[in-house]
Protein backbone atom coordinates (compact mmCIF):
# COMPACT_ATOMS: atom_id res chain seq x y z
CA UNK A 1 0.00 0.00 0.00
CA UNK A 2 1.01 3.53 -0.43
CA UNK A 3 1.29 6.11 2.26
CA UNK A 4 -1.63 7.34 3.94
CA UNK A 5 -3.81 4.30 1.91
CA UNK A 6 -7.29 3.95 3.44
CA UNK A 7 -7.63 0.87 1.40
CA UNK A 8 -9.39 -1.94 2.94
CA UNK A 9 -7.12 -5.48 3.43
CA UNK A 10 -10.20 -7.40 2.92
CA UNK A 11 -13.97 -6.88 1.78
CA UNK A 12 -16.39 -7.43 4.22
CA UNK A 13 -19.32 -7.37 2.13
CA UNK A 14 -19.84 -11.08 2.04
CA UNK A 15 -20.33 -11.24 5.93
CA UNK A 16 -23.37 -12.17 5.91
CA UNK A 17 -22.93 -14.97 3.42
CA UNK A 18 -19.64 -16.20 5.59
CA UNK A 19 -21.91 -16.08 9.05
CA UNK A 20 -24.93 -18.44 7.04
CA UNK A 21 -21.88 -20.61 6.79
CA UNK A 22 -20.30 -20.74 9.75
CA UNK A 23 -22.83 -20.57 12.40
CA UNK A 24 -24.19 -23.33 14.39
CA UNK A 25 -27.49 -24.46 15.32
CA UNK A 26 -28.09 -21.79 18.24
CA UNK A 27 -29.77 -19.26 19.70
CA UNK A 28 -27.59 -17.14 18.48
CA UNK A 29 -24.44 -15.81 16.52
CA UNK A 30 -22.93 -13.06 15.72
CA UNK A 31 -19.61 -11.97 13.44
CA UNK A 32 -17.70 -8.63 14.40
CA UNK A 33 -14.90 -7.99 11.79
CA UNK A 34 -12.56 -5.12 13.06
CA UNK A 35 -9.88 -3.71 10.36
CA UNK A 36 -7.63 -0.60 11.99
CA UNK A 37 -5.21 1.68 10.67
CA UNK A 38 -2.92 3.63 12.67
CA UNK A 39 0.28 5.96 11.35
CA UNK A 40 1.94 8.58 13.69
CA UNK A 41 4.97 10.73 12.34
CA UNK A 42 7.05 13.04 15.20
CA UNK A 43 9.69 15.20 15.69
CA UNK A 44 11.90 15.30 18.07
CA UNK A 45 14.41 18.61 18.72
CA UNK A 46 13.94 19.04 15.29
CA UNK A 47 14.85 15.55 14.03
CA UNK A 48 12.31 13.66 12.00
CA UNK A 49 11.43 10.22 14.07
CA UNK A 50 10.55 6.91 11.83
CA UNK A 51 6.41 6.87 10.70
CA UNK A 52 4.91 3.88 12.01
CA UNK A 53 2.22 2.45 10.68
CA UNK A 54 0.38 -0.46 12.39
CA UNK A 55 -2.47 -2.55 10.58
CA UNK A 56 -4.56 -5.17 12.77
CA UNK A 57 -7.61 -7.46 10.87
CA UNK A 58 -9.86 -10.11 12.30
CA UNK A 59 -12.72 -11.08 13.80
CA UNK A 60 -14.57 -12.43 16.64
CA UNK A 61 -17.25 -14.61 16.85
CA UNK A 62 -20.09 -15.25 19.43
CA UNK A 63 -22.38 -17.61 20.50
CA UNK A 64 -25.18 -17.98 22.78
CA UNK A 65 -27.01 -21.06 23.41
CA UNK A 66 -29.02 -22.60 26.23
CA UNK A 67 -28.10 -19.46 28.57
CA UNK A 68 -24.48 -19.60 28.03
CA UNK A 69 -22.29 -17.02 25.96
CA UNK A 70 -19.04 -17.78 24.18
CA UNK A 71 -16.22 -15.93 21.93
CA UNK A 72 -13.37 -17.13 19.59
CA UNK A 73 -11.76 -14.70 17.36
CA UNK A 74 -9.11 -15.37 14.28
CA UNK A 75 -7.19 -13.27 12.08
CA UNK A 76 -7.65 -15.51 9.62
CA UNK A 77 -10.66 -14.71 7.47
CA UNK A 78 -10.91 -17.72 5.47
CA UNK A 79 -13.85 -19.86 5.51
CA UNK A 80 -11.97 -22.88 7.50
CA UNK A 81 -10.43 -20.62 10.43
CA UNK A 82 -13.86 -18.94 11.04
CA UNK A 83 -15.67 -21.93 10.88
CA UNK A 84 -13.52 -22.83 13.45
CA UNK A 85 -13.81 -20.62 15.56
CA UNK A 86 -17.76 -20.58 15.24
CA UNK A 87 -17.40 -24.51 16.89
CA UNK A 88 -14.87 -22.75 19.49
CA UNK A 89 -17.12 -20.37 20.80
CA UNK A 90 -19.96 -22.84 20.74
CA UNK A 91 -17.92 -25.01 22.87
CA UNK A 92 -17.54 -22.39 25.78
CA UNK A 93 -20.37 -21.50 25.38
CA UNK A 94 -21.68 -25.18 26.26
CA UNK A 95 -19.19 -25.31 28.91
CA UNK A 96 -20.92 -22.32 30.35
CA UNK A 97 -24.44 -22.97 30.55
CA UNK A 98 -24.40 -24.04 34.13
CA UNK A 99 -21.66 -21.54 35.79
CA UNK A 100 -23.13 -18.28 33.96
CA UNK A 101 -24.09 -15.66 36.04
CA UNK A 102 -26.99 -14.50 34.24
CA UNK A 103 -29.14 -16.42 31.05
CA UNK A 104 -27.55 -14.55 28.07
CA UNK A 105 -30.08 -16.17 25.98
CA UNK A 106 -32.70 -13.34 28.23
CA UNK A 107 -30.49 -10.31 27.17
CA UNK A 108 -31.89 -8.26 24.70
CA UNK A 109 -29.88 -8.26 21.51
CA UNK A 110 -29.69 -5.84 18.14
CA UNK A 111 -33.20 -5.08 16.61
CA UNK A 112 -32.03 -2.71 14.18
CA UNK A 113 -29.23 -2.36 11.75
CA UNK A 114 -27.30 0.30 10.11
CA UNK A 115 -24.49 2.64 9.18
CA UNK A 116 -22.04 5.27 10.67
CA UNK A 117 -19.07 7.28 9.03
CA UNK A 118 -17.08 9.55 10.77
CA UNK A 119 -17.19 13.32 8.97
CA UNK A 120 -14.01 14.00 7.08
CA UNK A 121 -13.07 17.05 5.68
CA UNK A 122 -9.70 17.18 4.86
CA UNK A 123 -8.35 13.16 4.64
CA UNK A 124 -5.25 12.39 6.35
CA UNK A 125 -3.88 11.36 2.79
CA UNK A 126 -4.54 14.85 1.47
CA UNK A 127 -1.05 15.82 2.86
CA UNK A 128 1.43 13.76 1.76
CA UNK A 129 3.83 12.06 4.51
CA UNK A 130 7.00 15.30 3.47
CA UNK A 131 4.42 17.89 4.32
CA UNK A 132 2.90 16.98 7.42
CA UNK A 133 6.65 16.51 8.62
CA UNK A 134 7.18 20.39 7.31
CA UNK A 135 4.20 21.45 9.46
CA UNK A 136 5.67 19.42 12.27
CA UNK A 137 9.14 20.73 12.16
CA UNK A 138 7.88 24.34 12.05
CA UNK A 139 5.87 23.51 14.84
CA UNK A 140 8.81 21.73 16.63
CA UNK A 141 11.22 25.50 15.97
CA UNK A 142 8.70 27.52 17.96
CA UNK A 143 8.99 25.26 20.76
CA UNK A 144 12.84 25.47 20.88
CA UNK A 145 13.18 29.14 20.60
CA UNK A 146 14.70 29.43 24.14
CA UNK A 147 17.42 28.84 25.30
CA UNK A 148 16.00 27.12 28.11
CA UNK A 149 14.36 24.45 26.49
CA UNK A 150 15.85 21.20 26.32
CA UNK A 151 13.63 19.23 24.88
CA UNK A 152 10.54 19.14 22.51
CA UNK A 153 8.44 17.01 21.09
CA UNK A 154 5.74 16.84 18.55
CA UNK A 155 3.60 14.07 16.53
CA UNK A 156 0.67 13.68 14.92
CA UNK A 157 -1.02 10.18 14.64
CA UNK A 158 -3.98 9.42 12.58
CA UNK A 159 -6.17 6.04 13.64
CA UNK A 160 -8.44 4.38 10.91
CA UNK A 161 -11.31 1.51 12.10
CA UNK A 162 -13.53 0.15 10.02
CA UNK A 163 -16.38 -2.63 11.31
CA UNK A 164 -18.72 -4.95 10.38
CA UNK A 165 -21.53 -6.63 12.38
CA UNK A 166 -23.54 -9.25 11.11
CA UNK A 167 -26.26 -11.65 13.40
CA UNK A 168 -28.09 -14.48 12.54
CA UNK A 169 -30.99 -12.44 13.45
CA UNK A 170 -30.78 -10.62 10.47
CA UNK A 171 -28.61 -7.45 11.29
CA UNK A 172 -26.17 -5.79 9.82
CA UNK A 173 -24.25 -2.82 11.01
CA UNK A 174 -21.42 -1.06 9.39
CA UNK A 175 -19.11 1.61 11.07
CA UNK A 176 -16.05 3.65 9.82
CA UNK A 177 -14.47 5.66 12.09
CA UNK A 178 -11.51 8.05 11.82
CA UNK A 179 -9.78 9.74 14.83
CA UNK A 180 -6.47 12.73 14.92
CA UNK A 181 -4.72 12.79 18.31
CA UNK A 182 -1.96 15.78 17.68
CA UNK A 183 0.34 16.35 20.43
CA UNK A 184 3.78 18.68 21.43
CA UNK A 185 5.62 18.93 24.50
CA UNK A 186 8.00 21.25 25.48
CA UNK A 187 10.46 21.23 28.68
CA UNK A 188 12.16 24.22 29.99
CA UNK A 189 14.80 23.99 32.51
CA UNK A 190 17.10 26.68 34.35
CA UNK A 191 19.14 27.30 38.13
CA UNK A 192 17.80 23.46 39.26
CA UNK A 193 13.93 23.62 38.28
CA UNK A 194 11.89 22.26 35.29
CA UNK A 195 8.92 22.45 33.91
CA UNK A 196 6.75 20.82 30.90
CA UNK A 197 3.55 22.20 28.84
CA UNK A 198 1.81 19.91 26.28
CA UNK A 199 -1.35 20.01 24.24
CA UNK A 200 -3.87 19.50 26.74
CA UNK A 201 -1.53 16.23 27.87
CA UNK A 202 -2.63 13.99 25.09
CA UNK A 203 -6.22 15.30 25.72
CA UNK A 204 -6.61 17.60 22.60
CA UNK A 205 -8.21 14.91 20.37
CA UNK A 206 -11.39 14.43 18.08
CA UNK A 207 -12.97 12.01 15.29
CA UNK A 208 -12.98 13.55 12.03
CA UNK A 209 -9.97 14.37 9.59
CA UNK A 210 -6.74 16.91 9.25
CA UNK A 211 -9.08 19.59 9.79
CA UNK A 212 -9.59 18.94 13.71
CA UNK A 213 -5.89 19.57 14.27
CA UNK A 214 -6.62 23.20 13.65
CA UNK A 215 -9.74 23.15 15.49
CA UNK A 216 -8.28 22.07 18.17
CA UNK A 217 -5.86 25.28 18.49
CA UNK A 218 -2.22 23.49 17.09
CA UNK A 219 -0.55 26.75 15.06
CA UNK A 220 -0.89 29.02 17.99
CA UNK A 221 -0.39 26.55 20.67
CA UNK A 222 3.66 26.38 19.89
CA UNK A 223 4.80 29.24 21.26
CA UNK A 224 2.18 29.60 23.49
CA UNK A 225 3.52 26.48 25.37
CA UNK A 226 7.15 27.27 25.25
CA UNK A 227 6.62 30.82 26.80
CA UNK A 228 4.10 29.40 29.81
CA UNK A 229 6.85 26.63 30.57
CA UNK A 230 9.59 29.39 30.84
CA UNK A 231 7.27 31.49 32.64
CA UNK A 232 6.68 28.59 35.49
CA UNK A 233 10.52 28.22 36.10
CA UNK A 234 10.25 31.72 37.82
CA UNK A 235 6.76 30.95 39.49
CA UNK A 236 6.15 30.27 43.49
CA UNK A 237 5.23 27.20 44.46
CA UNK A 238 1.48 26.44 44.53
CA UNK A 239 0.00 27.70 48.08
CA UNK A 240 -1.64 25.42 50.23
CA UNK A 241 -4.67 25.16 51.73
CA UNK A 242 -8.56 25.10 50.95
CA UNK A 243 -9.76 27.55 48.64
CA UNK A 244 -12.04 28.21 45.85
CA UNK A 245 -10.52 26.07 42.62
CA UNK A 246 -11.33 27.22 39.41
CA UNK A 247 -10.79 24.17 36.88
CA UNK A 248 -10.17 24.34 33.08
CA UNK A 249 -11.44 22.18 30.24
CA UNK A 250 -8.13 20.13 29.80
CA UNK A 251 -7.93 19.24 33.39
CA UNK A 252 -11.92 18.57 33.98
CA UNK A 253 -11.56 15.60 31.66
CA UNK A 254 -9.24 13.64 33.97
CA UNK A 255 -11.50 14.80 37.04
CA UNK A 256 -14.33 13.29 35.10
CA UNK A 257 -12.73 10.00 33.65
CA UNK A 258 -11.54 9.04 36.84
CA UNK A 259 -14.44 10.42 39.48
CA UNK A 260 -16.97 9.44 38.00
CA UNK A 261 -16.41 7.54 34.88
CA UNK A 262 -14.86 4.64 36.29
CA UNK A 263 -16.99 4.31 39.33
CA UNK A 264 -20.17 4.53 37.04
CA UNK A 265 -19.15 1.42 35.33
CA UNK A 266 -21.48 -1.47 36.04
CA UNK A 267 -19.15 -4.25 35.64
CA UNK A 268 -16.95 -2.46 38.18
CA UNK A 269 -20.37 -2.54 40.64
CA UNK A 270 -20.93 -5.86 40.11
CA UNK A 271 -17.39 -6.46 41.13
CA UNK A 272 -16.14 -8.00 37.76
CA UNK A 273 -12.81 -5.61 37.68
CA UNK A 274 -12.20 -6.15 41.40
CA UNK A 275 -9.27 -8.11 40.92
CA UNK A 276 -7.22 -5.91 38.09
CA UNK A 277 -9.12 -2.18 37.65
CA UNK A 278 -10.55 -2.05 41.14
CA UNK A 279 -14.36 -1.79 42.07
CA UNK A 280 -16.36 1.28 43.47
CA UNK A 281 -17.71 3.39 45.75
CA UNK A 282 -21.31 3.56 44.06
CA UNK A 283 -23.94 0.57 45.27
CA UNK A 284 -26.79 -0.88 43.27
CA UNK A 285 -28.75 0.71 45.49
CA UNK A 286 -27.41 4.49 44.94
CA UNK A 287 -29.07 4.61 41.39
CA UNK A 288 -31.83 7.53 41.84
CA UNK A 289 -31.20 8.59 45.08
CA UNK A 290 -27.17 9.53 45.66
CA UNK A 291 -26.05 13.31 45.79
CA UNK A 292 -23.44 12.83 43.46
CA UNK A 293 -22.91 16.45 43.23
CA UNK A 294 -24.42 20.14 43.59
CA UNK A 295 -27.72 20.46 41.84
CA UNK A 296 -25.32 22.13 38.98
CA UNK A 297 -24.11 18.86 37.89
CA UNK A 298 -25.18 17.40 34.94
CA UNK A 299 -23.27 14.64 33.01
CA UNK A 300 -24.63 13.33 29.97
CA UNK A 301 -22.62 9.60 28.13
CA UNK A 302 -22.97 11.29 24.57
CA UNK A 303 -21.81 8.88 21.67
CA UNK A 304 -23.66 10.98 18.68
CA UNK A 305 -21.41 14.11 18.99
CA UNK A 306 -20.14 13.76 15.36
CA UNK A 307 -16.29 15.09 16.48
CA UNK A 308 -16.15 13.36 19.82
CA UNK A 309 -13.37 11.18 19.99
CA UNK A 310 -15.59 8.00 20.56
CA UNK A 311 -18.68 8.48 18.89
CA UNK A 312 -20.32 5.83 17.35
CA UNK A 313 -23.82 4.89 15.80
CA UNK A 314 -23.67 1.56 16.81
CA UNK A 315 -21.59 -0.09 20.32
CA UNK A 316 -20.04 -3.59 19.52
CA UNK A 317 -22.86 -5.37 20.44
CA UNK A 318 -24.71 -3.58 18.10
CA UNK A 319 -26.80 -1.18 20.54
CA UNK A 320 -27.83 2.29 18.81
CA UNK A 321 -25.96 4.96 19.84
CA UNK A 322 -28.42 7.38 22.65
CA UNK A 323 -27.29 10.61 24.51
CA UNK A 324 -28.72 9.74 28.35
CA UNK A 325 -28.05 11.51 31.71
CA UNK A 326 -26.40 10.05 33.42
CA UNK A 327 -26.22 12.85 36.67
CA UNK A 328 -29.21 15.33 36.78
CA UNK A 329 -28.89 18.19 38.83
CA UNK A 330 -26.68 16.22 40.90
CA UNK A 331 -28.32 13.42 41.48
CA UNK A 332 -27.26 9.81 39.92
CA UNK A 333 -29.47 8.43 37.84
CA UNK A 334 -27.94 6.02 35.59
CA UNK A 335 -24.43 3.60 34.99
CA UNK A 336 -22.47 2.89 32.32
CA UNK A 337 -23.47 -0.88 31.96
CA UNK A 338 -24.60 -2.50 28.42
CA UNK A 339 -27.36 -5.04 28.14
CA UNK A 340 -25.92 -7.85 30.32
CA UNK A 341 -24.46 -6.18 33.12
CA UNK A 342 -28.20 -4.22 33.11
CA UNK A 343 -29.88 -7.36 33.53
CA UNK A 344 -27.53 -8.73 36.10
CA UNK A 345 -28.02 -6.03 38.07
CA UNK A 346 -31.92 -6.00 37.62
CA UNK A 347 -31.66 -9.95 38.93
CA UNK A 348 -29.74 -9.30 41.65
CA UNK A 349 -26.64 -11.51 42.11
CA UNK A 350 -23.41 -11.81 43.33
CA UNK A 351 -24.84 -10.55 46.67
CA UNK A 352 -26.11 -7.50 45.83
CA UNK A 353 -29.87 -6.68 45.91
CA UNK A 354 -31.93 -6.26 42.27
CA UNK A 355 -31.53 -2.41 40.96
CA UNK A 356 -33.30 -0.91 38.40
CA UNK A 357 -30.68 0.49 35.68
CA UNK A 358 -31.31 1.52 32.30
CA UNK A 359 -28.25 0.20 30.04
CA UNK A 360 -26.92 2.46 27.71
CA UNK A 361 -24.87 1.71 24.69
CA UNK A 362 -21.39 1.34 25.91
CA UNK A 363 -20.41 -2.54 25.54
CA UNK A 364 -17.22 -2.03 23.35
CA UNK A 365 -14.00 -3.83 22.51
CA UNK A 366 -10.44 -2.27 21.71
CA UNK A 367 -10.32 -4.59 18.93
CA UNK A 368 -11.23 -7.74 17.09
CA UNK A 369 -9.49 -10.05 19.23
CA UNK A 370 -11.68 -8.81 23.07
CA UNK A 371 -15.00 -9.30 23.85
CA UNK A 372 -16.73 -6.53 24.80
CA UNK A 373 -17.28 -5.07 28.11
CA UNK A 374 -18.68 -1.87 29.91
CA UNK A 375 -16.77 1.08 28.66
CA UNK A 376 -16.94 4.83 28.96
CA UNK A 377 -17.73 6.52 25.57
CA UNK A 378 -18.26 10.36 25.38
CA UNK A 379 -18.89 11.53 29.03
CA UNK A 380 -19.57 14.73 29.01
CA UNK A 381 -20.19 17.53 31.92
CA UNK A 382 -22.68 19.55 30.18
CA UNK A 383 -22.44 23.69 30.04
CA UNK A 384 -24.29 25.67 32.80
CA UNK A 385 -24.89 29.62 32.14
CA UNK A 386 -21.53 31.18 33.87
CA UNK A 387 -19.18 33.27 31.45
CA UNK A 388 -15.44 32.89 32.52
CA UNK A 389 -15.20 36.18 33.60
CA UNK A 390 -18.57 35.13 36.65
CA UNK A 391 -16.70 32.48 37.22
CA UNK A 392 -13.81 34.49 38.30
CA UNK A 393 -15.51 37.10 39.95
CA UNK A 394 -17.20 34.38 42.10
CA UNK A 395 -13.59 32.60 42.62
CA UNK A 396 -12.85 35.98 44.47
CA UNK A 397 -9.40 35.07 45.41
CA UNK A 398 -8.45 31.00 44.99
CA UNK A 399 -6.50 29.18 42.24
CA UNK A 400 -7.00 28.06 38.54
CA UNK A 401 -5.34 25.17 37.40
CA UNK A 402 -5.82 23.23 33.84
CA UNK A 403 -3.81 19.86 32.60
CA UNK A 404 -2.92 17.01 34.52
CA UNK A 405 0.35 16.08 35.02
CA UNK A 406 -0.04 13.42 37.71
CA UNK A 407 -3.18 11.37 39.06
CA UNK A 408 -3.70 8.68 41.76
CA UNK A 409 -7.23 7.60 42.63
CA UNK A 410 -8.07 4.64 44.70
CA UNK A 411 -9.54 1.15 44.01
CA UNK A 412 -12.67 2.33 44.82
CA UNK A 413 -12.60 5.65 43.13
CA UNK A 414 -13.50 7.58 46.52
CA UNK A 415 -10.45 9.37 47.35
CA UNK A 416 -8.22 11.39 44.88
CA UNK A 417 -4.79 13.70 44.68
CA UNK A 418 -4.05 15.22 40.80
CA UNK A 419 -1.40 17.53 40.03
CA UNK A 420 -1.38 19.72 37.09
CA UNK A 421 0.67 21.58 34.71
CA UNK A 422 -1.03 25.04 34.72
CA UNK A 423 -1.46 26.99 37.81
CA UNK A 424 -2.78 30.53 38.26
CA UNK A 425 -3.59 33.00 41.25
CA UNK A 426 -7.01 34.49 41.41
CA UNK A 427 -6.66 37.76 42.99
CA UNK A 428 -10.21 39.89 43.00
CA UNK A 429 -12.15 38.06 40.38
CA UNK A 430 -9.04 38.17 38.15
CA UNK A 431 -6.62 35.55 36.67
CA UNK A 432 -2.63 37.19 38.13
CA UNK A 433 1.01 35.43 38.25
CA UNK A 434 1.98 32.03 37.95
CA UNK A 435 2.44 28.96 40.54
CA UNK A 436 4.09 25.72 40.00
CA UNK A 437 3.13 22.44 40.60
CA UNK A 438 -0.37 23.01 41.92
CA UNK A 439 -2.13 19.93 43.21
CA UNK A 440 -5.11 19.37 44.74
CA UNK A 441 -7.48 16.62 46.37
CA UNK A 442 -10.50 14.71 48.05
CA UNK A 443 -13.34 12.93 47.76
CA UNK A 444 -15.59 11.89 44.55
CA UNK A 445 -19.08 12.91 46.19
CA UNK A 446 -17.51 16.15 48.56
CA UNK A 447 -15.69 17.37 45.75
CA UNK A 448 -18.67 17.30 43.32
CA UNK A 449 -21.07 18.75 45.65
CA UNK A 450 -19.05 21.30 46.31
CA UNK A 451 -19.34 22.52 42.65
CA UNK A 452 -20.34 26.22 42.73
CA UNK A 453 -20.17 27.27 39.20
CA UNK A 454 -20.44 25.59 35.70
CA UNK A 455 -19.14 27.93 32.04
CA UNK A 456 -21.14 28.18 30.05
CA UNK A 457 -21.10 27.01 25.99
CA UNK A 458 -17.80 29.84 25.18
CA UNK A 459 -15.62 27.67 28.08
CA UNK A 460 -17.26 24.40 26.72
CA UNK A 461 -14.43 22.41 24.66
CA UNK A 462 -14.35 18.67 23.51
CA UNK A 463 -11.56 16.86 24.47
CA UNK A 464 -10.94 13.23 25.45
CA UNK A 465 -8.21 10.33 26.08
CA UNK A 466 -7.01 7.88 23.06
CA UNK A 467 -5.31 5.29 25.95
CA UNK A 468 -7.99 4.22 28.73
CA UNK A 469 -7.29 0.48 30.32
CA UNK A 470 -9.21 -1.81 32.01
CA UNK A 471 -10.49 -5.64 31.88
CA UNK A 472 -8.07 -8.63 31.75
CA UNK A 473 -6.82 -9.14 29.08
CA UNK A 474 -6.09 -5.81 28.95
CA UNK A 475 -8.34 -3.43 26.82
CA UNK A 476 -7.02 0.06 25.81
CA UNK A 477 -9.95 2.25 24.46
CA UNK A 478 -10.84 5.48 23.18
CA UNK A 479 -12.55 7.91 25.27
CA UNK A 480 -14.10 11.14 24.75
CA UNK A 481 -14.63 13.80 27.20
CA UNK A 482 -15.92 17.30 26.94
CA UNK A 483 -16.43 20.10 29.71
CA UNK A 484 -16.74 24.09 30.40
CA UNK A 485 -14.54 25.38 32.99
CA UNK A 486 -15.98 24.67 36.70
CA UNK A 487 -15.71 26.28 40.20
CA UNK A 488 -15.13 24.72 43.53
CA UNK A 489 -15.64 25.92 46.52
CA UNK A 490 -13.05 24.78 49.75
CA UNK A 491 -10.30 22.25 47.88
CA UNK A 492 -7.78 21.26 49.82
CA UNK A 493 -5.10 22.60 46.93
CA UNK A 494 -1.37 22.14 47.89
CA UNK A 495 2.40 22.59 45.52
CA UNK A 496 3.63 19.25 44.61
CA UNK A 497 7.25 19.94 45.20
CA UNK A 498 9.82 21.37 46.47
Amino acid sequence: MSEGSTELLRDFSEADAWLARIAPPVDFCSLRLVESRTQAVATRRGVPLPSRIDIGCGAMVTVIDGGGVGYAATSDLSFPSLYQAARTALTWAERMRERAVIDFSSVDRPRRGGSYATTEEIPWEAWPLSEKLERLLETDALLGADPRVVDRRTRWEHRRTVTRLVTTDGISIDQTRVRVVPDMVVVASDHGETQQRSFGGRGSCRQGGLEMIEALGWSEAGERLRDEAVALLDAPLCPSGPTRLLIGPSQMILQIHESIGHPLELDRILGDERNFAGTSFVGPGDFGTLQYGSELLNVSFDPTLPEEFASYGFDDEGAPAERRLLIERGILRRGLGGGTSAARLARGGEGLPPAEVEAVACSRACHWNRPPIDRMANLNVEPGEDSLTDLLARAEDGIFVDVNSSWSIDDSRRNFQFGCEVGRRIEGGELKGWVRNPGYRGRSTDFWRSLIGVGDRSTFEVLGTPNCGKGEPNQMVEVGHASPVCLFDGIDVFGTGV
